[in-house]
C-alpha cells in the first residue's frame, strides 16, 4: 500500500470523486476558485502556490497587474478555496532589510523546510532565471541569491534534504517563451552554492502530450514508494501550445533518478476555463496540499493563464495508474 510520508491535515479542501467517473485527477466542481480581477491591482491570478499555515493557508500568487506586468501578491485562506489576497504586490529586501524589488516575478512555488518558507519563482536576472526567497509569516519577504544561472524557469525545490543536501528541478531555457525544455537537478550544502548538475528526464516518448518540454509543478511529495513529482508538459499543435498535467515517480534517496513515469496525461484542457482565456489550453500545476492519513492530495493550478483551479486525486490510485501506463523515454 502506497502511503505519504508527511503531515496529517484533514482540513485540505477535498472533494469525492463525480460517481461514474474513471479520473485519476478530477477537479473541483466550483472552479474556478480565483476569477478575472480579484483585487483592483491584478486582472488575472494564476500558476499560484499554496500551503498549510497556522492551521489553514497561506501562499504566494502570480498577479499580472494593469499594465501587464507580472508580480507575486501573498494571501490567505481559512479553507483553501476562499483566498484573500494582499493588493499590495510582495516588498521584496535583502538579507539586511533594504528594498529589493522584482522586476518581473512569476509562477512561484512554496515549501516549508524547517520552519522557514522558501518561495522559487521565475525572476528577471538580465533574462528569465530562478529567483529564491524566504518567510516566516508570508509578511514579509527577503530575497536571498538566484540560485542558478540564466536562462531558466520552473524552479522546484524538495521539501526536506536527502543525504545532507537541498535539492532543486528547475528547466533550462532561453530568453524567450522556449519552443525545448528538459528537466534538470541540482544540489547545495546550503541553500547558496548550487552545482552537480544533472538531467532527469526530458520531452517526447509516445505521448505527444508533453512532446515539446516539460517543467517540475508542485513541491514533490515523499511516498514509502519514492517522490511523486506532477509537471506540466506541452504539445505543440496547429493553434499554438497545449499544457497538460502529468506526473512521474522519483527514487527517495536519488531524485535525479526516475522509477516510473506515465505515458498518458492526468488532466489536459477540456473545461471553458481552461480553453478560454488570455492564453487558451493551459493547466498548469503549482501547488498541492496533502493528508497522510487520508491520502488525499489538492492540486492548485493555472488555467488558460486567468484562472486559478484546483483539482484532487489519491495517492494510492495515482501511483498506481503511473506504473500501469509506465514508459520509457
Amino acid at each position: 500500500m502506497t502511503t505519504i510520508i508527511g503531515n496529517n491535515l484533514p482540513n485540505i479542501p477535498w472533494e469525492a470523486k463525480p460517481a461514474g467517473s474513471n479520473d485519476v485527477l478530477w477537479r473541483y466542481s466550483k472552479n474556478p476558485i480565483v476569477n478575472w480581477n480579484p483585487i483592483p491591482t491584478a486582472s488575472r491570478v494564476y500558476n499560484s502556490a499554496v500551503v498549510p499555515f497556522n492551521g489553514a493557508f497561506a501562499g504566494v500568487f502570480r498577479g499580472d497587474q494593469m499594465n501587464g506586468r507580472a508580480t507575486l501578491f501573498s494571501g490567505f485562506s481559512k479553507d483553501g478555496l476562499t483566498i484573500e489576497l494582499n493588493p499590495e504586490p510582495i516588498a521584496w529586501v535583502d538579507e539586511q532589510g533594504n528594498s529589493k524589488p522584482t522586476s518581473y516575478s512569476y509562477d512561484p512555488r512554496v515549501v516549508e523546510i524547517d520552519g522557514t518558507y522558501y518561495v522559487t519563482w521565475c525572476d528577471d536576472m538580465k533574462g528569465p532565471s530562478i529567483g529564491l526567497g524566504m518567510t516566516k509569516d508570508f509578511k514579509t519577504f527577503t530575497r536571498l541569491p538566484n540560485p542558478l544561472m540564466p536562462y531558466n524557469r520552473n524552479g522546484v525545490l524538495f521539501p526536506r534534504k536527502i543525504n545532507g543536501k537541498f535539492y532543486l528541478l528547475s528547466r533550462p531555457s532561453d530568453t524567450g517563451h522556449t519552443p525545448f525544455g528538459n528537466i534538470f537537478l541540482s544540489e547545495s550544502p546550503d541553500m547558496v552554492h548550487w552545482g552537480n548538475h544533472r538531467f532527469v528526464m526530458g520531452n517526447g516518448g509516445q505521448g505527444w502530450w508533453q512532446g515539446t518540454k516539460i517543467g517540475a509543478g508542485p513541491v514533490p511529495i515523499e511516498t514509502n514508494e519514492g517522490w511523486l513529482l506532477f509537471y506540466h508538459g506541452v504539445s505543440g499543435t496547429c493553434n499554438g501550445y497545449v499544457y497538460s498535467i502529468g506526473a512521474v515517480l522519483l527514487d527517495i534517496n536519488d531524485p535525479g533518478k526516475v522509477l516510473y513515469r506515465c505515458g498518458n496525461y492526468l488532466l489536459t484542457p477540456e473545461k471553458e476555463y481552461e480553453t478560454v482565456g488570455f492564453v487558451p489550453n493551459v493547466a498548469f500545476p503549482c501547488a498541492n496540499l496533502y493528508d497522510a492519513a487520508s491520502g488525499n492530495i489538492a492540486i492548485y493550478y493555472g488555467a488558460a493563464d486567468t484562472y486559478t483551479a484546483v483539482a484532487f486525486c489519491q495517492v494510492d490510485e495515482v501511483i498506481a495508474y503511473i506504473k500501469k501506463h509506465n514508459e520509457k523515454f
